[in-house]
């Protein structure tokens, strides 16, 4: 998900103040039902032939038949975190082998969750419950659902467990839809290869646990990554924030900057500014990957190369335009791109690597960003006017690619280990 070569190539439930009882509740709210930029994409064939061999159609009207008849905002909370939670688990056991696979679309698939859930947004949208609802109290429950169905309140790294090491994971649902609706992401499909996964390495066992982020300003804007990740990056061994990058290739990108480049989201908004975070000023122009770059470039993870990216752009300390810098910033420069771009997968490299320093872990906590190759169709498959949802090529690029993000992260964990021993 990097702006300048993607073109190219192309967090329990937290229900904050608000959640008042229905009778607390002073005026109804009428329903939202104008389908958002993203949900109105759901009417595409593509989108519903996914849903369909993956038998992920029945999951949004059976939230539109609990919340019929739900009688109160407070049953109402509980059935939408339970089926948002519900969604994110069937996701990860399909993926994973476990349960019925639903249809005939390949089990590592990871579209069928972001249609899933938008189709669930959209019946939440749309519901007209009985009973007076705010409209704080609906924009609640519109959260509790992507936040559940994300795995962000279901990412369960153990405390107190003797030898057994903690890894998080990130990935980003599908984007650029309307280039190739039928567009698949593969980070978000390791986050579901991985989820709860173990890790066997020569120092031990490494349990791993995942959440994906949309593609969207606004979430990144309300300290959708903060809010996911502050709680557990104290207790991790190792994270790593992933996302689609470049044709070819594995990055890990050394430097992140704080800037966004406009280039638009999923709701087809651009947003050109310095990255806005929460908290102590002055804000860093740059943030600086603590993974062991050099072990994994080096470790024969897989079929793509894998490469320490070290270009950024910059505006030079009293220059007036921006400069690419093959070997990183200058001192005193501004940012205008880090080494992943200067969109939402810089953004979520910057802002878990600046939690992880004013949490105080820069130097005992290894994590960054890692980018996988532009994941892609058949060459007989590549037009999206003509071409078919999946084909073995398809499938077979998605599954190299998960399985080294994998090997990826058992390199990263040697190395940290061979480091502190």
């Amino acid at each position: 998900m990097h702006r300048i070569r993607v073109r190219v190539g192309f967090l329990g439930l937290a229900l904050a103040a608000g959640l008042s009882s229905p009778s607390a509740a002073t005026a109804a709210e009428p329903a939202s039902a104008a389908p958002t930029v993203e949900e109105q994409r759901l009417a595409r064939a593509a989108p519903q032939e996914i849903l369909a061999r993956s038998g992920f159609d029945a999951a949004a009207p059976r939230l539109a038949r609990l919340l019929a008849a739900s009688p109160s905002y407070a049953r109402a909370r509980q059935v939408v975190a339970r089926e948002g939670s519900a969604l994110w688990r069937r996701a990860v056991d399909r993926v994973q082998g476990r349960g019925p696979a639903g249809g005939d679309l390949s089990r590592d698939d990871d579209r069928p969750l972001y249609w899933a859930r938008l189709d669930m947004t959209s019946r939440l949208r749309a519901w007209k419950p009985p009973f007076a609802m705010t409209e704080r109290q609906r924009a609640a429950l519109s959260d509790s659902l992507e936040r559940t169905s994300r795995g962000q309140s279901d990412i369960r790294l153990p405390r107190h467990a003797k030898g057994l090491k903690r890894v998080l994971v990130t990935g980003f649902d599908p984007f650029t839809l309307d280039r190739d609706v039928r567009i698949s992401n593969p980070s978000g499909a390791a986050a579901l290869a991985l989820d709860g996964t173990v890790i066997r390495t020569a120092d031990g066992p490494a349990r791993i646990e995942t959440a994906v982020f949309p593609v969207r300003w606004r979430d990144f804007a309300d300290g959708a990554v903060e809010r996911a990740l502050r709680p557990h990056l104290p207790c991790a061994d190792l994270f790593a924030t992933v996302s689609q990058g470049r044709v070819g290739r594995f990055d890990v990108e050394r430097t992140n900057g704080a800037w966004r480049g406009g280039f638009p989201d999923n709701e087809n908004i651009g947003r050109t500014e310095t990255i806005p975070v929460a908290g102590p000023a002055p804000q860093p122009q740059w943030t600086t990957t603590t993974l062991p770059y050099a072990a994994i470039t080096a470790a024969d993870t897989g079929r793509f190369p894998v490469y320490d990216h070290t270009d950024v752009t910059e505006i030079p300390a009293g220059g007036a335009g921006p400069v690419v810098r093959p070997d990183g910033p200058t001192p005193g420069s501004t940012a205008r791109a880090g080494g992943g771009g200067d969109y939402l997968s810089n953004e979520i490299a910057y802002r878990a690597t600046l939690l992880r320093d004013r949490l105080g872990l820069h130097d005992s906590l290894p994590g960054g960003h890692v980018h996988t190759p532009v994941l892609q169709f058949a060459a007989d498959n590549a037009d999206p006017a003509t071409g078919t949802v999946t084909d073995p090529q398809f499938v077979r690029n998605r599954l190299d690619i998960v399985a080294q993000v994998r090997a990826i992260l058992t390199a990263a964990l040697g190395a940290t280990e061979r480091a502190r021993g």
